[in-house]
């Protein structure tokens, strides 16, 4: 593993455990060379991921760029950490174990949705407005109003 601050491309591993939800290997490592110390993480990938988007446009999967997207929708919300990494596990999971290699982004917006409407419903709404495009304010009324009725059944 490269050392991320002097780039010395040996570093020995100090400590290995298993992340809380166990999905990942978080190890502590040590650089031969500066001796500065930084984590890692490892996980399991089962298969290549390509992304379809809009107009048949193709592009790996890329869990951090999930992470960003859920992140935002869940900015300064009451959601523990370990909780965001359990809803970012379980998507990657389920499209690595579909069978497909590849994944419509239409599919993962939904995964996602589906995953914050459980979470948090502000974190919700405000991922529905990205993802739905909502144009003006009217646009969110109406979908806040949808997501009220739902929660009162």
């Amino acid at each position: 593993m490269r050392c991320p601050f002097c780039a010395h491309e040996d570093s020995q591993v100090k400590d290995s455990r298993p992340t809380e939800d166990g999905a990942s290997i978080r190890r502590r490592r040590q650089c031969e060379d500066c001796g500065a110390r930084f984590t890692t993480f490892e996980r399991v990938q089962l298969r290549e991921l390509t992304v379809v988007k809009s107009e048949n446009r193709r592009e790996p999967f890329d869990r951090m760029k999930l992470e960003r997207s859920v992140s935002t929708a869940l900015r300064k919300r009451p959601v523990a950490q370990e909780r965001i990494d359990k809803l970012l596990s379980s998507i990657q999971r389920q499209l690595e174990t579909s069978g497909e290699s590849e994944v419509a982004a239409s599919t993962i917006g939904e995964m996602v949705m589906n995953g914050l409407k459980a979470l948090d419903t502000v974190a919700y709404i405000r991922f529905a407005s990205v993802y739905k495009d909502f144009r003006e304010a009217k646009d969110f009324e109406d979908f806040a109003v949808t997501v009220g009725e739902a929660a009162r059944e």
